[in-house]
Formats: C-alpha cells, sequence, structure tokens
C-alpha cells in the first residue's frame, strides 16, 4: 500500500534549521578540525587570522553543498532507513528542488569565496571533492560495491590539502601523506558505525561492509586499517618534520587506536564498534591538535 504524503506548515524556523541540517553540520565539524591545524602545520605557526578564516568558510560551504547534494539523491533510501528517517527532505521541511538549488549556490559561492580571498588551487581542490564525493561515491559507489566508503572516503581527506595549499599555494609529500592518513582514516571509522545499523543499510540494499561481509570478517579489515593509519601517521612525522610532542602523541594514539580495533576484533559486539566509533572521532581530534601544538612549541 502506497502512502501518500500529508502536507503540512512549517515555520520559518524550522525550515531555516532544514536547510541548515541538509549541510550535515557534524561532518563539516569534522573536516574543519583537520583543516586548521594543517595550516598551521604548513606555514610552521599561526597563519594570518583572515586567511584562516577565509578558508574555514570556504571548506564549509563547499562540504556543505556536498552533503545537501548527498541527501537530495539519497532522500528515496533515507526515508526508509531509521538514522535518516527525520531528514528535511523526507519529513518535507525542504523540498529536492529547493535542497539542490541550495547546494549548488552553496558550491559556487565557495569556489568564488577561497578564488578571491584564498588562492585558485584552493578553490578547485575544495569543489573537485564535492565532484568526487557526489559522482563517485553517492551516485556510483554507495549502491554497487563494498568498497564504496573506501574508495568515496578520498573527499572527505580533501580538506587537507585544501589548508596545506591555501597557506604555500602547492601540494607537496607531506600534505599528500597527510591526505593519505585521512583517507585510510574514514573506514575504519564508518564501518564502526555501520556495524551499529547494518540493519537499516540492508533494507535499502546498500553493501556497506557490515552487511555484505560477517562481523569477524569486518572486525579484521577495520584492525588492518587502524594498523595502516597509526604507521601512516608517523610516516607524516618523518615527511612534515615534526617536533617530539607530535611523534609522541601519533605513536601513543595510534596504539590506543589500534587497541580499540584489536578489543572489536576479539570481542566483535555492537558496543564495541561503538566506542571504536567514538574513540576514531577523539584519535583524529587529539592527533591534529597535538599537530598544531608540535609546530607552535617547536618551530
Amino acid at each position: 500500500m502506497s502512502v501518500v504524503p500529508v502536507a503540512r506548515e512549517f515555520t520559518t524556523a524550522r525550515r531555516l534549521a532544514g536547510f541548515v541540517a541538509l549541510t550535515k553540520p557534524r561532518i563539516i565539524e569534522l573536516l574543519l578540525v583537520t583543516t586548521l591545524p594543517t595550516m598551521v602545520v604548513a606555514a610552521h605557526g599561526i597563519p594570518r587570522v583572515t586567511l584562516m578564516l577565509a578558508t574555514l568558510v570556504g571548506g564549509t560551504l563547499a562540504a556543505g553543498g556536498a552533503n545537501a547534494i548527498n541527501m537530495v539523491v539519497d532522500r528515496d533510501i533515507d526515508a526508509i532507513m531509521r538514522r535518516t528517517r527525520n531528514r528535511p527532505l523526507v519529513t518535507g521541511v525542504v523540498t529536492p528542488g529547493q535542497a539542490l538549488a541550495f547546494a549548488l549556490a552553496l558550491e559556487v559561492a565557495a569556489f568564488g569565496e577561497l578564488w578571491a580571498a584564498v588562492n585558485l588551487l584552493s578553490a578547485l581542490l575544495a569543489v573537485s571533492a564535492m565532484l568526487f564525493y557526489v559522482f563517485v561515491y553517492t551516485l556510483w559507489l554507495k549502491r554497487t560495491s563494498r568498497q564504496n566508503i573506501v574508495i568515496g572516503g578520498a573527499a572527505g581527506a580533501v580538506p587537507v590539502l585544501v589548508g596545506w595549499a591555501s597557506v604555500r599555494n602547492t601540494v607537496g609529500w607531506a600534505p599528500v601523506v597527510l591526505f593519505a592518513l585521512m583517507f585510510l582514516w574514514t573506514p575504519p571509522h564508518f564501518w564502526a558505525l555501520a556495524i551499529r545499523y547494518r540493519e537499516d543499510y540492508r533494507s535499502v540494499d546498500v553493501p556497506m561492509l557490515p552487511v555484505v561481509a560477517s562481523f569477524r570478517r569486518t572486525a579484521t579489515q577495520i584492525l588492518v586499517y587502524t594498523v595502516l593509519v597509526a604507521v601512516v601517521s608517523l610516516v607524516f612525522a618523518w615527511t612534515a618534520g615534526m617536533g617530539p610532542l607530535y611523534w609522541v602523541s601519533a605513536a601513543v594514539l595510534g596504539v590506543m587506536f589500534i587497541g580499540y580495533s584489536w578489543q572489536l576484533w576479539r570481542d566483535p559486539t555492537e558496543a564495541r564498534a561503538m566506542k571504536l566509533f567514538h574513540w576514531s572521532i577523539t584519535y583524529v581530534t587529539l592527533l591534529f591538535v597535538a599537530m598544531a601544538a608540535d609546530q607552535l612549541i617547536f618551530h
């Protein structure tokens, strides 16, 4: 039996909140946590305040636009999954046409703002992340491949390149290694959450790894990736010439990240997976804070 949507009236405040929700603010926060410390490393100190603000504003606009387009594309499955049933396109607070126009406006604004206030390379990198996220991950891989988040996660690693390019107007080995770090961090971070919502993904035929592989297989993959993350974090220390604070922090945080993954592998439960998910956010936050602090203290 089909369900006929019921027309509803929404207050202006509710609609504005719906447009904000389209941008997925919590995801943007994490992207900005990686951008600013990268700028500090690239500058070997605190960059100009105006440059930091311009980069963060442009990055926020670009990421917000990409997330909004993702919601437009995924509104059919969002209506079925428990985790996403209250998203603005599902509830009707925002229409698909309004959401798409809003998203495109954000992308145009992001490109123009970054080009005018930062540099062209940063603008191109930010928009390329959006294109990759929308066309490679959302439209192609998400519903067709178990490697969806592995490859698609590259989009979430681009902000470190934007941050570096905003200061240096170029990209070298150090930011590329940092990009690799975030690229490798994304799968274990997202798979841990997907373990909890695997039935949601199964209900809409999205082949996230916890849906198409056993719990133990997923935990094994998570463990492998966390080991790689820890190793690459130390490679970055060598490549970027980091000081002792970062070296020690990267080593300790990496061991803890591996420890959480090892516990999940030994005891593959949903509770362990969520502990790993929350720690993965803490890990990347503390690692980048240590990165910035190291530069301010030892350079």
